[in-house]
């Protein structure tokens, strides 16, 4: 008795993982399977008023849809901002109060 695979956006197994299909390195778990995410939904939109990337993000992702490689950035910045607050501005005011009058 055969199973039947249910086939998801793309023509693709649903417990598909990117790396089945393309050559990835440093895949984050949710690139990596695709599955977990299961886009952003859309509200009912009046057909004149719906854009083309409102289209493409009412959509489930694929493996075709999701990016081989990714390259974080580092966060050296923010955990120093994160540490020592933000600037704050002593300078002097030398501008004349203006009257409500």
């Amino acid at each position: 008795m055969a199973t039947t695979q249910q086939l998801g956006p793309g023509g693709v197994p649903l417990d598909a993982k990117t790396s089945d299909y393309y050559r990835t390195k440093d895949l984050p778990h949710r690139f990596e399977h695709p599955n977990v995410f299961k886009g952003y939904g859309h509200k009912p939109q009046h057909p004149m008023y719906t854009t083309e990337a409102s289209k493409y993000g009412s959509k489930i992702p694929s493996v075709h849809t999701m990016p081989i490689c990714f390259h974080a950035k580092s966060q050296k910045f923010s955990d120093h901002l994160g540490k020592c607050g933000m600037p704050r501005n002593f300078s002097l005011n030398t501008g004349t109060d203006k009257s409500i009058i």
